[in-house]
């Protein structure tokens, strides 16, 4: 993807000297409407990667914890915590998630991963090449494939949660939704 692809997380020029709403969201129908293809589009592949022992569900919640830290989005961050607590995950594992770090004890074989979710959530979706080819070589592209979806996923919710916060933000004056 290019990065007129990505969510523009960048203050609006109408928006300088304002209050500024400090997390990621749509800026327009655009890209939610592409993330929402992108998502249609894949059903099957969605489907493979909730159910399939590909990502453990335990897994992909520290993969959606990871994300949602850095996008900050107060919806998914309690039910995904939820989530985590029911998949197995200790309640200390999960402060330190919430604290927008990576608990160094998460099982060996799901470090890297966690750590290219948190990556490319922190560079809009763009992540580094080379990191990339890391984790793929890693994980294998099945697998990828299947973090992928779940990568996008949360974002997508991270983005729809903190868009409402954003339309309430402007429609207080900044008073509520942050």
């Amino acid at each position: 993807m290019t990065r007129e692809n990505t969510t523009q997380s960048q203050a609006h020029p109408a928006d300088r000297g304002k209050p500024a709403f400090p997390r990621r969201y749509y800026r327009g129908w655009k890209p939610f409407w592409r993330d929402l293809k992108y998502l249609f589009s894949r059903q099957e592949q969605i489907k493979e990667a909730m159910r399939s022992d590909l990502i453990t569900p335990a897994f992909r919640e520290r993969l959606m914890l990871a994300v949602t830290e850095v996008n900050r989005c107060r919806y998914c961050r309690t039910f995904h915590v939820g989530q985590a607590r029911e998949a197995g995950i200790t309640s200390e594992e999960i402060a330190i998630y919430l604290s927008g770090t990576i608990p160094e004890d998460i099982p060996e074989d799901q470090k890297l991963a966690v750590c290219f979710a948190q990556h490319w959530a922190e560079s809009e979706t763009l992540p580094d090449p080379e990191f990339q080819t890391r984790v793929i070589q890693a994980y294998g592209e099945k697998t990828f494939q299947a973090m992928s979806i779940v990568l996008r996923m949360i974002w997508m919710g991270n983005l729809m949660g903190n868009t409402a916060d954003y339309l309430l933000f402007k429609i207080t004056f900044g008073k509520l939704g942050v």
